[in-house]
Order: C-alpha cells, then structure tokens, then sequence
C-alpha cells in the first residue's frame, strides 16, 4: 500500500486535504497556454528585465546627442572683483568705474544671470564600445525572455500532464473502492453463512478502509495540481479546482527524436550575447587611453533687474583632452574586463557542454521511459488476468481470502505505475524538444 501512495503523489507538489466541493473549471491545454504568456509572473519578470536593459541602452545615446543645461543666478555682492566683474557683464562700466577707491572698495551690486550651456560629444571611442556593449546586453536579457517563455510551456505541459494523472488516479482508486466493497459484500455473505473466519472479514474491511484513505488524498492531489496551475496563470486559488478537457492517454506515441545540440538554442545564444557584451566592455576600457575631442558653447544674458535682458554674450570651445595617466586605475579597470570577458568564454563553454550532457542524458531516459511503458502494459495486463483467474476461484472456494486481496492490490498497483510509466515517458519527451529548441 505504501508504494502505491507514493506513485499517486510523486511531483512537486504539497499535500492539503480537499474535496470536489469546490467550483471545477474545464481547462484545455490551448487555453491555458495562452494564458500563462499573458499573466505568468515570471515572465512579466524576464520582461521587465529586459526593459531594465534596453533602459541602459538608451542612456548610450548620450554619445550622440548634446547635454543642454540651463541655469538663472541672482547675486548682490561688494567682492571687489565680483562687481567689478558684474558691471563689466551687465555693460554698464564707466570711467568712474576706474578709480581706485571704487575699485577697492565698491558698493553692492546686483546680478541676474541666465546662462544656456550646451556639451556636445564629438570623438570618444570608449563611449562608442560602452554603446556596443549595452546593446549586447540587451539582446541577451532579450534571448533570456524568450527562453523563459519556452521554459514555461515545458512547465505548463508537465503541470497540466500531473493535473491529468491526479485525475486518472482518483478514477483507479475509485474503480478499486467498486471492486473492494463488492469484495466485501462477497466476504460477509461467506462469513455470515460460515464459509470463512472472522480474520478474513476484517482483512477485506482493512483493505476498503485503506483504499477510501487513499482516494481522499488523490483527490486532495487534484486540488494541489489545480492551485500549481492557478500559480502559473497567476490567479487566485481559493475555491478553484480545474479539470483537463483532455484525459491522460494510457498509450504513448513514439518518435524519433533528435539529439544534436543547438547553437541556435535562446539560451545558449544569450550566452554568446553576455560574451559578446564583456569583449565590448574590454575594448571600452582600452580605448580610454585614448584622447577625446568635444565641444561646449553657452549663451548668456546679464542685467541688474530679475528677468533683465540688457547685456548678453556667447562662448563656444573644443576641448582635446587625453588623460595621460590616472595612477593605474584605468590599466586595472582594462585588466578586470578583461578577466570578466575570459570567464565570460569560459562559462558560456562550459554551459555548452553541461547541456550537450544533459540532451545525452535525456534521450537515454527516453528510451528507458519507453521500454518502462511497454513492460508496465504488459505487467498490469497480466495482473488484470490473474485477478481475474483469482476472484472466479475465490467464488468456487478455491482462493484464499489474504491471495484474492493481495492479487487486487497488485492489478491496481500496475495499473498506477503504468500511468506513471506514460507520464514520465511523455515529459521526457517534451524535455528532449526543449533541449533540443
């Protein structure tokens, strides 16, 4: 009995008692694919990391377009050179201006001042790989997305296959629970006409009660692969119990799968993408030994009254500049990109190789899960006939009561393992044409 719990309830799930009193929705696997791209939180997460990314792109395009800042400053000041200077902006100097008493010790003065200043980045072969490598970032996280949305699907399909069999299940055990309380009525009839002991009754009462304990948890298992499905479609579990329109088939379909590992796969592609970001992240480093070239300009409006426009003026430059040396930091800058972009390749070489073993790995259990189903058939076909054989000597008196209760347990034990053998079978399945996507 033990082992046919633990075929019931092998998964990923946490066991609560329920019953069927909740509200059942009819769920089909189209449907319910469709609803998890849409509502599922942990692609709404991939996405928004994505957008995170495509955000630090965006910042880059401040190598192209110019850093405007505008400014407007009030002063009153008696500083001698701050009013000299003031006046000299506001274009209100006079000879007077000139005597040195003024000039040492002036009287305050007012300044408004509204300044446009305008950065305009002309050469900076840094910022132009730091920009490269923003965008292979972002279309790796991108790749990442994609990749989750894949991964989810595989994952919608197994939930929606457990959902299947906890329902299958609940239809063994309550064939069993048929069958045992038939048995049971047979074994009180023998026992009230003297045909059989007092052990023998309470051996088949035991095996009824047991099979009504194990049905309550099946069901109970319904009610956790629905409330696994709600979490995938993010929505509320209280009360909702969904059944597949579709039953679990109790024969598989086999197929020839592939096994050759793919560089077009999302998630290797945004390794080589992450890879790709580091080598650009390396060469930004490099190129910050070089010189930069930029230009500035601002326009200038200057009066002694707020808002004043009386004296105005402009500036426009180019600065070269070339940071010669910087007491090594941008060497040890170049040296860890550098060690980020050979562990980059490295990482994304092994992650090849651990998933080439995974596929090997894959394709071996399908075809171990294949032979799994084809014996499993076979073993509660037979079980199905030697119950068979059993009840009609039971009935004759040929049978011992302990021999017909154990070969019952054994035909719905094999009829269990063999759904199990199906579903294991068809995931392997659908987990080899992900690895393999």
């Amino acid at each position: 009995m033990k082992r046919i719990s633990s075929i019931i309830f092998s998964g990923v799930f946490l066991f609560s008692l329920f019953g069927f009193s909740q509200d059942t929705l009819s769920i089909s696997k189209s449907d319910l694919m469709q609803r998890i791209s849409e509502k599922n939180l942990q692609i709404k997460i991939a996405e928004k990391a994505y957008q995170s990314a495509k955000a630090d792109y965006n910042q880059s395009n401040a190598l192209f377009l110019p850093n405007i800042n505008v400014s407007h400053t009030g002063i009153s000041t008696t500083n001698p050179l701050m009013a000299f200077g003031s006046k000299l902006n506001q274009e209100i100097l006079t000879q007077a201006d000139f005597n040195p008493t003024l000039l040492n010790d002036p009287k305050a003065i007012q300044n408004f001042a509204t300044k446009v200043e305008i950065q305009q980045p002309l050469i900076n072969v840094d910022g132009w790989y730091g920009r490269q490598a923003a965008k292979a970032k972002m279309e790796a996280f991108q790749l990442q997305t994609e990749r989750t949305k894949e991964y989810l699907e595989l994952e919608f399909f197994k939930a929606y296959m457990q959902l299947q069999l906890a329902y299958k299940a609940v239809k063994v055990l309550e064939n069993a629970n048929t069958t045992g309380n038939a048995n049971l009525k047979l074994v009180e009839n023998y026992f009230t006409q003297g045909m059989l002991q007092k052990t023998d009754l309470l051996n088949v009462q035991v095996r009824v009660n047991e099979i009504e304990n194990q049905l309550q948890y099946a069901k109970s298992n319904v009610q956790n692969a629905s409330d696994y499905l709600a979490f995938l479609l993010n929505e509320d579990t209280n009360g909702k119990i969904y059944k597949p329109t579709e039953e679990l088939e109790n024969v598989i379909s086999v197929e020839e799968m592939k096994v050759a590992l793919s560089d077009n796969r999302k998630d290797i592609q945004a390794m080589k993408k992450s890879t790709d970001a580091y080598a650009k992240m390396m060469q930004s480093s490099k190129m910050t030994f070089l010189p930069r070239l930029n230009a500035f300009g601002s326009y200038e409006l200057y009066d002694k009254n707020f808002l004043g426009t009386s004296a105005k003026g402009y500036l426009v430059g180019a600065q070269f500049s070339w940071n010669v040396f910087d007491g090594y930091k941008s060497i040890g800058k170049f040296q860890k990109a550098k060690a980020d972009y050979q562990k980059s390749e490295v990482e994304t070489e092994q992650y090849k190789k651990q998933s080439q073993l995974e596929l090997n790995k894959a394709n071996r259990q399908l075809k171990d899960a294949e032979n799994k189903v084809n014996l499993s058939q076979l073993a509660f076909e037979q079980s199905q006939e030697a119950y068979r054989i059993r009840q009609n000597r039971f009935v004759q008196g040929l049978e011992k009561t302990i021999d017909l209760l154990q070969s019952e347990t054994q035909m719905f034990q094999k009829e269990l393992e063999h759904l199990q053998s199906v579903f294991e079978y068809n995931f392997t399945k659908q987990y080899l044409q992900f690895l393999t996507k």
